[in-house]
């Protein structure tokens, strides 16, 4: 498992820096009831079986970092400030993908879209433009989001 990763700058220019080390293993219980979101239901009194998170959370464990979102652009497709991602540097990059992305050595979370050969990052919050990839700009893709875990209560 790779360590977590923030973004921090670095002589004026944006890096990844090991901020913590591995997550503990363990595993945790599901319980073999799904919770209702409508309507309550009887909750069953027994465990169904133990989940590791690594093994949920992770496909590729040596392809995948961590990193903490700083900002509110992608809310509108659930990626809040201060949640951390779940990033596969493994993963095909296809257009709709939520990527990492390195722009002019400038590190951002967006939504890739490709229209007739043309990239571009789209965030998920009306007060963020869109940005247009020139065809020559630099741009590096470091890994596709496959999951954001955030807080529910202080």
């Amino acid at each position: 498992m790779s360590a977590d990763l923030e973004l921090k700058n670095s002589d004026g220019r944006p890096a990844l820096v090991a901020v913590e080390p591995e997550l503990s293993a363990g595993s945790w219980p599901v319980f073999a009831s799904n919770v209702s979101a409508g309507f309550p239901s009887p909750a069953d009194d027994y465990i169904e079986s133990r989940i590791d998170l690594n093994e949920h959370l992770i496909q590729h464990k040596e392809a995948t970092f961590f990193l903490r979102v700083q900002g509110d652009s992608m809310t509108g497709m659930g990626i809040l400030n201060d949640d951390l991602l779940v990033v596969d540097r493994s993963l095909p990059v296809e257009t709709g993908n939520i990527v990492i992305a390195a722009i002019d050595g400038e590190f951002t979370v967006k939504q890739l879209l490709i229209r007739q050969g043309t990239r571009i990052l789209k965030a998920a919050h009306p007060a963020y433009r869109d940005i247009v990839i020139d065809p020559e700009g630099d741009l590096e893709i470091w890994g596709v989001v496959r999951w954001a875990i955030h807080k529910l209560w202080p």
